[in-house]
Formats: structure tokens, sequence, C-alpha cells
């Protein structure tokens, strides 16, 4: 059985998690919502005259452009700096990536193929753009509930049992552990460690 500290150890480095990655999401994060800001400043302000857009028009489009790529990069960000499962992780690139050709569809339709146009792109452009979004956002709400589950588990307690040098958790409310302890105590450990085991395949 492990000693207190090398347990102590164990649980302490399982909860921790690489501090580039998450310098990396926030910088993502971060850029994302600079994007969503120059994007509103370029377009209401002189700033769009800074970056080439010598009217209104060119203003829009590149103001269009940087709010459509700052969105996914802010839940990109999110979902790195989360600790988030991989499928979360996959779910939230896929859907930006599926945002960013909504964005590129805008940057070919705008404004030759845009509101008045003979063959507008505005519904393609709209729609590839909006399901991507939200598979991105989904993915990045599911991520969020699962941590906050995973910080209140809304009065369960994990129960860690080594049997034959491998370690299992199982989750028990406190009258059930407080049960395993008096059977612990009056039919001694392997009886109890195989009912539990029992009750967790179930």
């Amino acid at each position: 059985m492990p000693s207190l500290s090398e347990a102590y150890t164990d649980r302490r480095n399982r909860g921790t998690r690489d501090p580039r990655r998450i310098a990396l999401g926030a910088a993502v994060s971060l850029s994302g919502a600079v994007a969503l800001v120059v994007a509103l400043l370029v377009v209401t302000t002189p700033l769009g005259d800074l970056l080439g857009a010598t009217d209104s028009v060119a203003a829009k489009h590149i103001g269009g452009v940087l709010a459509g790529l700052g969105g996914p990069a802010v839940l990109l960000g999110v979902v790195a700096v989360l600790p988030s499962k991989r499928r979360q992780q996959i779910g939230v690139v896929a859907g930006s990536l599926v945002a960013v050709a909504g964005v590129t569809l805008f940057s070919v339709a705008y404004p030759e193929r845009w509101v008045y146009a003979a063959d507008p792109l505005v519904f393609e452009t709209a729609v590839v753009y909006f399901v991507g979004g939200f598979a991105a956002l989904w993915y990045v709400f599911v991520a969020v509930v699962n941590v906050r589950r995973r910080n209140d588990p809304h009065g369960t307690v994990t129960l860690e049992i080594e049997t034959g040098g491998e370690t299992r958790r199982v989750e028990v409310t406190p009258g059930e552990l407080q049960a395993y302890r008096s059977e612990l105590a009056d039919r001694g450990s392997e009886d109890v460690v195989t009912e539990i085991e029992r009750r967790d395949e179930r």
C-alpha cells in the first residue's frame, strides 16, 4: 500500500497541468478579444485608415473578418485553459475550423456577392459560420459544466480502493461510506472491497 506522502504526491501531480498550455490558451483568448475590439474600432473610428481601409466598404470587410476570427479564437483559448477532455478539445477545434471557413466565405463574397447581389452568399456564409460557432460553443459549455461538476460533486465522496496493486476510484455518498466503514470493521477489507467493486460495475 502506498505511503501517505506517495499518495499525496500522486494526487497533487494528477491535478497539475502544463503552465505553457495555460499561458498559450490565455494568449489566444486575449488575441481573440483584441480582434473583436479592433473590428469594432475599424468600423466606427478612423483606425481603418491605418489598416488600409480607404472607404467604408473596405473597413466593414476588415472588421467582419477580424470579428469572425475573434470569436473562435476566444473559444479555443477557453477550452485550452480549462481541464477539458480530448473529445471536447477536438470538438472546439473542429467547430472553430468550420467557423473560419465561414469567415473565408465572407471574405470572398463581400461586397460583390453580398445582400444586393444577383447571387448573394449571405445565407450560406451565415449557416457555415453559425454552425461552426455553435458547435465550438457547445463543447466549451460541456467543458465548463464538467469542471463545475468535478469541483462540486453534490455530496459524494471519492473512495480509492487498492486490490492486487491496482487502484480504483468509486464515488459514494457519505451514508454509504459510513456503512462501508462499519462493514470493514466487522467483516474485513476483502469482502467490503469486493462488494464496492460489484456496485461500481453495476
